[in-house]
């Protein structure tokens, strides 16, 4: 594969042949950054693990050179972050067994430039290789920039491929923003309940992120057991641990179907749900 920067990096954390790994994938995710996968697309790494016919590929798009940075790391700089990044997200592929790590090395503001088209075609390319059944990307109800303008390459991508070879599911995952407010039939509820020491591990290996500032292992697992509690007012837990989604899938389906439109609709959802149920007690 030649992609569009020299830097970019494939890792095989079983020493297979890169098309032969990707080629086995079934569950893709497309990252932001380095440790966005593990924070919101670990439903499809459990799925994946240590099973012989679903295999879990890793994409990050950014070269991560903008993290904050504190502590032991308070004085590297961008390339040195990038660095550590990379090396963190590679053991994280080898702990998770994954099939692929790919480390595109765009930086943030090309991603971000919709009419620069590079990261679309690497993305592309990778699809055509793997043909993932089931594809993990950020929601586009985020707060990040970066995580929004990924989101929308992968469906611009995905978009581009003939129907027949485009996956069966598309979700939009939780990071900057919680989906606890979409409405309980429109969320894809993603179990993860199983080997939470894994999970724990897998956010563990991002000593870069943890020690430099931000509490993303105990934040990520937290939310996680919150959002199994929190799911259902009227019944008791059904899962001990869970991701929220947003279905994207009708947006690979229909390429005609405007973006921008389909993401308010849950948002007026939303609105509407809350006004009716203020109306129902105060009468206006």
């Amino acid at each position: 594969m030649q992609f569009n920067r020299s830097s970019a990096e494939i890792f095989i954390p079983d020493g297979s042949d890169s098309k032969e790994a990707l080629s086995r994938t079934t569950h893709m995710a497309f990252s932001a950054h380095q440790d966005d996968i593990e924070i919101m697309a670990i439903e499809g790494v459990l799925q994946c693990f240590q099973k012989n016919d679903q295999w879990f590929t890793g994409v990050v798009v950014t070269d991560g050179r903008g993290s904050p940075r504190a502590g032991d790391y308070q004085n590297y700089t961008d390339d040195d972050m990038r660095l550590v990044r990379f090396a963190e997200q590679k053991k994280a592929a080898f702990v998770g067994e994954y099939a692929a790590q790919v480390l595109l090395d765009h930086p943030s503001k090309v991603v971000k430039n919709q009419a620069d088209p590079a990261p679309t075609e690497d993305i592309v390319q990778l699809l055509k290789i793997a043909r993932p059944r089931v594809v993990y990307t950020h929601n586009l109800a985020d707060k990040h920039d970066t995580h929004v303008a990924t989101a929308l390459r992968v469906i611009a991508a995905i978009r581009q491929l003939p129907p027949a070879e485009r996956p069966q599911r598309v979700t939009g995952c939780e990071v900057w923003r919680n989906l606890d407010w979409v409405q309980d039939d429109e969320k894809v509820i993603m179990d993860t309940s199983a080997h939470e020491n894994l999970q724990n591990a897998l956010i563990g290996v991002f000593d870069s992120q943890i020690v430099g500032g931000k509490s993303y292992d105990q934040a990520t697992m937290g939310r996680r057991k919150a959002n199994a509690t929190y799911l259902a007012s009227h019944a008791t837990d059904a899962l001990t641990s869970a991701i929220l989604g947003m279905d994207l899938t009708p947006l690979i389906q229909d390429t005609d179907l405007d973006i921008t439109t389909y993401i308010l609709g849950y948002i007026q959802r939303f609105a509407s749900d809350v006004q009716t149920r203020l109306q129902q007690f105060t009468g206006k």
